[in-house]
């Protein structure tokens, strides 16, 4: 027969599981970037990390890593390997869950994560010169197929790039050239390096009155560019935008998840998230895990498409 002793020691033990789980976070969190710091994914999970740290009295940071937009991923994969346990928190683009899995790499094969929620769209444009004989999507591709035009893009294994690849297989024309720029600025349509660029709206916000602006690659205009037509609107299967989320292990308990999840909507919906959004013609919200996995479903379908197109 047990002991009273016994008894307690035993209740207490199967109690301690839950206990711990209960009391996430009780050390430092780690939220990991794919990137150099100073992009908007940086700042708003910098805002997350620091509102996590003041909500939980536990120290949260920025780890920024390289590689996250064409791969190798080093970032996904620290947070793939890491414990399931809402301690390593990844900051992913769209292209971490949606093409990372697919390149060969093992630790990401079988996409290992699930989103806590997305809260961001880049604010991409296809752009040209302020006189360059077309102004608008139909417009190029009328001109591209008897002249020779240049597209200038961030790497051929981006998502950004294919796409505005496939949206030229899809209208009927091909660019007569195209190349990967470090940076795709004002200074890289004023030299003639590219005919067309597609770019974040950051970059070009010095010139952006000397520009003309064929599209906006985001789900819904850009505020600052309110009559600038998105790809959607012209070619409604390719409607695809790239996006950044927080995602955690595939085996992150739900308690953690929703801890996590609390934080990062009231950052991304405050007035200092919004003021960011007005000032870059970013799109900043929250969708909750359910309605990431409908982007995912839905963003999948359009990257099957862009591979027919291409590969």
């Amino acid at each position: 027969m047990k002991t009273f002793v016994e008894i307690g020691t035993a209740a207490m033990l199967a109690a301690l599981p839950f206990a711990a789980a209960a009391d996430y976070p009780e050390k430092p969190v780690e939220f990991v970037v794919p990137f150099p710091p100073g992009d908007l994914e940086d700042v708003l999970t910098r805002m997350i990390a620091d509102e996590f740290q003041a909500t939980y009295e536990v120290p949260a940071a920025v780890v920024n890593k390289p590689g996250g937009g064409g791969g190798p991923f080093p970032g996904a994969v620290e947070v793939a390997m890491a414990p399931a346990d809402g301690y390593t928190i990844g900051s992913f683009v769209i292209d971490v869950p949606l093409v990372g899995p697919t390149i060969g790499i093992p630790p990401l094969e079988g996409n290992p994560f699930e989103p806590i929620g997305v809260f961001l769209t880049y604010p991409f444009v296809i752009a040209t010169k302020g006189d360059a004989p077309y102004t608008d999507l139909a417009g190029l591709a009328a001109y591209a197929k008897d002249n020779a035009v240049t597209l200038g893009h961030f790497g051929d294994v981006t998502m950004p790039a294919r796409h505005t690849l496939a949206i030229a297989k899809d209208m009927g024309f091909e660019f007569a050239s195209d190349a990967a720029f470090d940076a795709l600025d004002c200074n890289t349509l004023a030299s003639g390096d590219a005919d067309v660029i597609n770019t974040t709206l950051q970059l070009v916000m010095p010139c952006i009155d000397e520009l003309t602006f064929l599209a906006a690659v985001t789900e819904e205009r850009i505020s600052i560019l309110p009559d600038v037509q998105t790809v959607g609107e012209v070619i409604p299967e390719l409607d695809i935008s790239t996006w950044n989320g927080l995602f955690v292990h595939e085996d992150t308990p739900a308690d953690v998840r929703e801890k996590i999840a609390v934080v990062a909507e009231k950052v991304v919906t405050s007035d200092a998230a919004m003021e960011l959004a007005a000032q870059t013609g970013a799109l900043i919200y929250w969708k909750d895990a359910s309605a990431a996995d409908a982007q995912l479903e839905t963003d999948a379908k359009a990257l099957d498409l862009i591979g027919s197109y291409l590969d």
